[in-house]
């Protein structure tokens, strides 16, 4: 059996809207009818009733002095004793004794026949002082067929009206969305750097292109990013590779004992470069994907202390600075050992004498502070220094010992936490990174 949701599914979105706007429209039509249907009889009864209203007053102001009431055309006029009697000399008026006593309480009375009658009464005294009961009726004549007719013409007129309707809705639905088919043909025809043309009226159509445009060109950016990313990718791999593949080549040529152990130490170091530059470009591929760890309160006074304890001893002086004995960060652990690693191995690459680590809290943010008396980093610099593979000096043969992915890794892993990551001067003139995270837990400022 076939999923009727599949079915739907499957229908054009011209015929969806035209079929749900049709069938709103048949039921609402539908609804009126019978409505409609429903009201010709009161519609009826109270046109009688309005006649026959007329025509008692006339009959109970001849009854009070004394005249016989005259019949007008289609209605008839009874006089009446108090127990339905007739003493006006005309045939019995056919009324049941329950009919008699809702017309002497003034309450108009439906009976049956062929065709059914409608009464009004009222009770009045007579010159001799006699209470009479004044009534008259009228046939509703055709009254059932005209309500059965009028209902089935109104039934009638709601499926018409819905099958116009529903051409209607067609042509219109067809109508608006022909500049959406122009649009998807256009898109098929766009080249790699061509972008839609962004309709003149301010409706939906243009909100759409100019969405479409903006998709294309983070699409286009993705793709240049990615070829970027990859084409340096393998030359910052072939390097280290290459370097191994030639020092190896070198102790098998020259099977030199004195210098075996020279080549061996060579290979370590490029194997662990190799080593660092792919651990690094998989965290960046983690991160992409969106597969980072969940974020926990990471206390970073502490592992600030324990960074610079896994720094070689050859590197400049480095202190750390906090203003608290505890400063909690939201991110993870993992994340801020790397972030501390890469900021420190930076500052103390390019530091001349000291690097300073402080740490700061506020109620809200927790932040990390590394300043070094280095060269610094040019403004014209600032902006791409954590862009992927990006150095301030084109510098391939490694003089500096950086592969252009610690400061990416950086500003990854502190986006990643929403937080913030910027570079600027220090007072010692060298370079001043900031990373800004969210705090785990209230962090307590320092006291004025």
């Amino acid at each position: 059996m076939r999923d009727p949701r599949g079915w739907w599914a499957r229908r054009s979105l011209r015929s969806r809207i035209t079929t749900l706007a049709t069938v709103v429209t048949l039921g609402c039509l539908l609804v009126l009818a019978l409505l409609g249907g429903r009201t010709l009889g009161p519609l009826w009864t109270e046109s009688a009733d309005a006649e026959l209203a007329a025509a008692l007053s006339t009959a109970a102001a001849d009854v009070r002095q004394g005249r016989v009431p005259a019949e007008p055309d289609g209605v008839r006029v009874h006089v009446l004793d108090t127990a339905g009697s007739p003493v006006d000399g005309k045939p019995a008026s056919g009324l049941s004794a329950t009919a008699v006593r809702t017309l002497k309480a003034g309450v108009a009375v439906r009976t049956g026949g062929d065709p059914p009658m409608r009464w009004h009464g009222t009770v009045v005294t007579a010159p001799d002082g006699a209470q009479r009961l004044v009534a008259v009726g009228a046939g509703l004549v055709g009254f059932a067929a005209a309500v059965e007719g009028g209902s089935r013409w109104l039934l009638l007129v709601a499926l018409l009206v819905a099958v116009v309707a529903a051409g209607v809705i067609w042509l219109a639905v067809g109508s608006a969305l022909r500049p959406v088919g122009r649009m998807r043909r256009s898109v098929r025809r766009l080249g790699e750097s061509e972008r839609l043309a962004v309709p003149q009226a301010a409706d939906e159509l243009r909100s759409l292109a100019a969405e479409f445009n903006l998709l294309l060109d983070r699409q286009q950016e993705s793709r240049d990013r990615l070829m970027r990313f990859t084409g340096d990718a393998a030359h910052e791999l072939r390097s280290p590779v290459a370097s191994i593949r030639v020092q190896s080549e070198v102790a098998v040529a020259n099977p030199d004992p004195d210098t075996s152990q020279e080549v061996l130490a060579d290979v370590l170091a490029e194997a662990e470069r190799l080593s660092t530059l792919l651990d690094g470009l998989l965290v960046l591929a983690r991160s992409d994907a969106g597969r980072i760890p969940p974020a926990t309160p990471v206390e970073l006074v502490s592992e600030a202390k324990a960074a610079v304890a896994r720094l070689p001893e050859e590197v400049p002086a480095v202190r750390v600075n906090a203003a608290a004995n505890e400063v909690w960060a939201l991110a993870a652990h993992a994340e801020i050992e790397l972030i501390l690693d890469n900021l420190l191995r930076n500052a103390c690459r390019y530091a001349r004498a000291q690097v300073v680590v402080s740490v700061i809290a506020s109620r809200s943010t927790a932040r990390l502070v590394v300043d070094d008396d280095g060269p610094g980093v040019a403004p014209e610099h600032r902006e791409r220094v954590f862009d992927r593979f990006y150095r301030v000096a084109d510098d391939r043969a490694r003089a500096s010992g950086g592969s252009g992915l610690g400061l990416a890794l950086v500003a990854e892993l502190v986006r990643r936490r929403g937080g913030r990551v910027m570079v600027g001067e220090s007072p010692d003139g060298g370079a001043r990174f900031q990373v800004i995270w969210r705090a785990g837990r209230d962090n307590e400022p320092p006291a004025p």
